[in-house]
C-alpha cells in the first residue's frame, strides 16, 4: 500500500487514505473560559464576573453559580521539514519511496489535522543551506499552500549553518508546536541547535527521525559504494567486517539524539520508512498526546 501510496502525486488523496480512521487530533483543542459552548456550573468565586453569574439558577438556589464554558484553544502549529540531500535515501525494499517522500507525507497529514482543528500553521523548509518559510495561517487555502511547498521541496544539499537557523527563529513568537521531521544523522547540528533553543524557549517540540531498514541493520550490499551526499570525502565501500561496528556506531548515535531528546522534554519517536505510514503517524501523535496528560 505505501508503494502504491508513493507512485501518486496527489498528497491530498494519500492524506485520505491516512487519516481513515485515524481519530487522533493533535493537542486537546479546549479550554474552559469565558466561551460560546456551555460546559458546567461552579460556585461563585471573588473575581468571576458579574456577567456570567446565571440568575435563574440564583433565584432557585439562594446561591450564587457562574456558567462555565468551553472556548477553542488554538495554538500556531509549525511543520519543520528537513529537506537536505541526505534525505534523498531510498528504502531497499519499497520502490519509490524514500525519506523525503515519508517526511512529507507525515507533515501533510499533520497539516491536515491542524486545518480541521482550526489551528494556525506554517512551514519551514531546510534545505541546499537556506530555510524555506510558508507563514502560518489557517483554513483550507492555507492547506493547499502548504501541500504545494511540500509536493516542490526537493532533496538538496546540507542543513543551514546555526546563525542563518538562529536568525529565522522569529516565526516562533507566541507559544507553538514545533513537527520536525528529519533522519537527524547529524546530532549536534544547526538543526538539532534550533529545535532545543524552541524548547528553552517554551514550545511544544515533537521531533520524528527517520531510517531506512538498510541503516537499522546494515544490510546494505557488500563491497557496493555509498558516499555522503552532503560531505566531499570520497566513495565508501561496506564489508562484512564493517557490518557489526556500523551498527553499534548508529545505534549509539540515535541513543544519544533519544536521550538529548528526554533530557530536555521533547517528543521523539523513530521510525523506519517501509512501516506503515498511517501506523507512524497515529504513534506519534499518541506519544505526543500522552506526555501532554
Amino acid at each position: 500500500m505505501t508503494a502504491m501510496m508513493a507512485q501518486t502525486k496527489d498528497l491530498e488523496l494519500v492524506i485520505r487514505h491516512v487519516l481513515a480512521g485515524l481519530g487522533h487530533g493533535i493537542h486537546a483543542g479546549r479550554e474552559r473560559g469565558a466561551g460560546v459552548e456551555f460546559s458546567e456550573y461552579r460556585a461563585y468565586a471573588p473575581g468571576d464576573e458579574w456577567r456570567r453569574v446565571d440568575w435563574k439558577l440564583l433565584a432557585r438556589a439562594d446561591r450564587y453559580f457562574v456558567r462555565e464554558a468551553e472556548r477553542d484553544s488554538h495554538v500556531a502549529i509549525w511543520l519543520w521539514l528537513d529537506a537536505t540531500a541526505s534525505m534523498a535515501e531510498p528504502s531497499r525494499e519499497i520502490h519509490g519511496v524514500d525519506k523525503l517522500w515519508f517526511a512529507r507525507t507525515v507533515l501533510a497529514c499533520v497539516a491536515a489535522i491542524a486545518q480541521r482543528q482550526g489551528d494556525a500553521f506554517g512551514l519551514v523548509v531546510c534545505t541546499g543551506g537556506k530555510v524555506e518559510f510558508t507563514p502560518a495561517s489557517r483554513g483550507p487555502r492555507q492547506l493547499q499552500r502548504v501541500l504545494a511547498a511540500l509536493s516542490k521541496s526537493q532533496p538538496l544539499g546540507g542543513l543551514p549553518s546555526a546563525e542563518v537557523l538562529k536568525a529565522n527563529l522569529h516565526f516562533a513568537r507566541s507559544p507553538s508546536m514545533i513537527f520536525a521531521v528529519s533522519d537527524f544523522l547529524d546530532w549536534p547540528s544547526p538543526l538539532s541547535a534550533a529545535l532545543l533553543r524552541l524548547r528553552n524557549m517554551r514550545h511544544d517540540v515533537r521531533l520524528l527521525t527517520l531510517r531506512t531498514q538498510a541503516e537499522v541493520d546494515a544490510s546494505f550490499k557488500s563491497g557496493a559504494g555509498y558516499r555522503d551526499p552532503e560531505q566531499n570525502d570520497g566513495l565508501h565501500r561496506m564489508t562484512n567486517a564493517d557490518r557489526e561496528h556500523y551498527r553499534q556506531q548508529s545505534r549509539a548515535h540515535f541513543d544519544g539524539v533519544t536521550a538529548s531528546c528526554r533530557q530536555n522534554n521533547i517528543v521523539h519517536y523513530e521510525a523506519r520508512i517501509e512501516q506503515p505510514l498511517s501506523g507512524v503517524l497515529r504513534s506519534w501523535l499518541q506519544l505526543a498526546g500522552a506526555r501532554a496528560k
